[in-house]
């Protein structure tokens, strides 16, 4: 596969990262040397620097030899353009753009992408999946991470074990008698910096940021049965009014009737507008590191903040004086990756990063085989991936226990229509289930094996 990047920021060089390290013809663009240069020197990639829109740029690129682009550089209308180009003069079979002005992406717009306008074969939109992220953390207690799968029949949740969880030093397997009707799967654990596939005899130990598949309706029991306490949110302060910001406010407005949110915008220019454009949310003009003007928003009384300014260390630091000031739980958006696995121990519950999410979304469509959907976790160290099983797959017809997996992936449940089945020893896949799984990072590549379309299903 040839894929050409346009784009060598974060997302861009994170996804030329992610392919390099699978062996896929990777060629970089962007208007900045410096930013090529970096992205030569660190990754088996190529790279090329000028304007990804122009023709004679994107044919030194060899974009006639492409089989997919991917347009992420800071600027929508550069992304637009370079994916009309690439399908009008290179007929390129698939294109994907990040869009970040959201007045692109209003329903009423719904036509603007196709083949006939602009052919651009996948949006992604990170403001939007941001907000919705945050959402997902915001209305489950404990969680640091929550991702719906099989059109949210599976979640899979992220949790910080606490030193009162109830089920450190227990092995695994002992889990499912402890908890007979407690339907979950330990799928993957994050300790120190590496990431685990566990086997039925590994442990628990406080700290682990463990990944558990469970049916929709289970997750909040599994999170008490880890030791968390429940506990509802109705106030929360969204720190920062951008894209995000508004979009997350709206979101609690219409989809979180029960949460009474509050905004806090340094500009006051965008305050007023913000205070325009929203409903029931209280909008403050002020600093979110200014402690008087937390003090005004009631922060003492809100269940949750959101720090999703456009400064990593404001996040950071406004959420860490949020939960000095009574805060329950703390959500800071992080950009800078060397940020994520720090922010833990600091104290904020949950990080929630643009990059990631956007790069997870781009993957699910580079996956060979049935790949559904993928999440990538801790910076590519491990992917939750859900697909779907073939008539062809080792998988189908045998029961888990006689499945001789490839080593680093666990299977955490499978979606069977509306059916949610655990991933047992007897657990028998069939032709046509949904397949959600953890995958360490050198494992992928055997997952997409599992679910390839081999020659004999036609």
């Amino acid at each position: 596969m040839r894929v050409i990047v346009c784009g060598a920021g974060q997302v861009g060089f994170s996804i030329a990262r992610h392919l390099a390290a699978e062996n896929v013809d990777v060629m970089v663009i962007d208007m900045s040397e410096e930013l090529t240069q970096r992205i030569s020197d660190q990754l088996e990639v190529r790279a090329i620097t000028g304007y990804a829109s122009h023709p004679d740029v994107l044919e030194r690129a060899g974009a006639a030899e492409a089989d997919m682009m991917i347009a992420v550089t800071y600027a929508d209308e550069v992304n637009m353009v370079a994916c009309q180009v690439a399908h009008a003069l290179f007929n390129i079979p698939m294109k994907i753009a990040r869009i970040r002005a959201q007045s692109y992406l209003k329903a009423e717009w719904g036509g603007l992408f196709n083949r006939e306008n602009l052919p651009i074969d996948h949006v992604i939109s990170p403001e939007i999946e941001v907000a919705r992220a945050v959402g997902r953390r915001l209305e489950l207690f404990g969680a640091f991470d929550m991702i719906p799968f099989a059109e949210d029949r599976i979640r899979v949740v992220g949790v910080r074990l606490p030193s009162n969880c109830p089920v450190l030093d227990t092995p695994l397997r002992q889990l499912n008698a402890l908890f007979p009707d407690l339907h979950i799967t330990i799928m993957g654990i994050i300790r120190g910096d590496g990431a685990i596939a566990p086997s039925a005899d590994e442990q628990l130990a406080v700290g682990d940021e463990i990944y558990f598949a469970a049916e929709r309706a289970h997750v909040e029991r599994a999170i008490v049965a880890f030791g968390f306490e429940p506990e509802q949110t109705r106030r929360v302060i969204i720190l920062g009014g951008g894209n995000i910001g508004l979009f997350l406010a709206r979101e609690l407005e219409t989809e979180h009737k029960s949460i009474r949110g509050t905004l806090i915008e340094a500009k006051r220019s965008r305050a007023e507008q913000l205070a325009e454009q929203l409903g029931d949310t209280v909008v403050i003009a002020g600093d979110a590191l200014d402690r008087d003007i937390l003090v005004e928003a009631n922060v003492r009384e809100a269940e949750a903040v959101v720090a999703v300014t456009n400064d990593d260390s404001v996040n950071v630091l406004a959420s860490l004086l949020c939960k000095r000031e009574g805060t329950h739980r703390a959500i800071a958006l992080v950009n800078n990756p060397s940020y994520g696995s720090l922010v833990g121990p600091l104290g904020i519950d949950a990080t929630v990063s643009p990059r990631t999410i956007t790069v997870s979304s781009i993957l699910q469509h580079i996956r060979r085989g049935r790949i559904r959907k993928v999440y990538t976790i801790r910076d590519g160290l491990a992917e939750v991936i859900e697909a779907e099983a073939l008539e062809t797959s080792p998988l189908v017809g045998r029961p888990l226990r006689d499945v001789v997996l490839p080593d680093g992936i666990v299977i955490g449940a499978v979606a069977r229509g509306a059916t949610v089945i655990p991933a047992r020893g007897e657990t028998v896949v069939q032709k046509g289930d949904r397949v959600v799984l953890f995958a360490l990072a050198n494992a992928v590549k055997q997952v997409e094996k599992l679910f390839a379309v081999r020659l004999e299903f036609f």
